[in-house]
């Protein structure tokens, strides 16, 4: 009980930040991280999303991130244990800016995942020095989830952002071993498949319409680990 508060607490504390972050990167692949229109410098960007200068909102709802925020680090908050509780924290807080950053714009930019990248293996290495076999196993499921998503971005249906995505995942779920890689797998296409067909018929999005990916991968990996923990 106190992990799954404490987690609660720490998303509600990081929410204005993870918003702001999502406001930043939620832009189309060819444009700069956003300011705002009236021309303020990028860094003038307040933690709501709005420009000091001239009111304007950018990105998503303050309350929805935070939401969501409190969700997830709840959710990490009930599993956590030291030191894997750090990993679990550092994949959780870029998780939910990339969520949204994709959900928006559908990309999933260099700037986010590439630091989500480079941060996994130096949390494992640094929590699990004395495991040289489970640092194996995460080397080996990351390059192995990475090869599947190469192969289905070859073939049309994934973007690069989900392939560079899938290797930190990969990595992360087989801390947890080699089932939870199959599980935050299945659920990734499960939830993506819901996800579709509920826009289909809701009529929000029709048949050849493009469907953001990280949000299900980010979500998979959540409900694989919080099923075998």
């Amino acid at each position: 009980m106190t992990g799954l508060i404490t987690g609660g607490l720490v998303g509600a504390i990081a929410a204005p930040n993870l918003r702001a972050a999502a406001a930043r990167y939620a832009v189309p692949a060819d444009e700069p991280p956003r300011g705002c229109g009236c021309a303020r410098p990028r860094g003038g960007l307040l933690l709501t999303g709005r420009c000091p200068g001239c009111g304007t909102r950018q990105g998503p709802a303050l309350l929805g991130v935070g939401v969501v925020a409190v969700g997830v680090g709840m959710a990490v908050g009930s599993v956590a244990s030291w030191p894997i509780g750090l990993l679990l924290a550092w994949v959780g807080a870029f998780g939910v800016v990339l969520a949204f950053v994709d959900a928006a714009v559908h990309r999933l930019p260099d700037a986010l995942t590439l630091r989500l990248g480079a941060g996994v293996p130096v949390v494992l290495v640094a929590a699990d020095f004395r495991h040289p076999g489970e640092l194996l196993r995460c080397l080996l499921a990351a390059l192995v989830l990475g090869f599947v998503y190469w192969v289905l971005h070859l073939l049309g249906p994934m973007g690069l952002g989900d392939v560079k995505l899938a290797l930190p995942l990969g990595a992360l779920l087989a801390y947890y071993g080699w089932r939870a890689v199959f599980e935050g797998t299945v659920a990734a296409f499960l939830l993506a498949a819901g996800w579709g067909l509920a826009l289909l018929l809701t009529g929000r999005a029709k048949a050849k319409d493009p469907l953001p990916f990280g949000p299900c991968m980010l979500l998979g990996a959540l409900l694989a680990v919080l099923a075998v923990s």
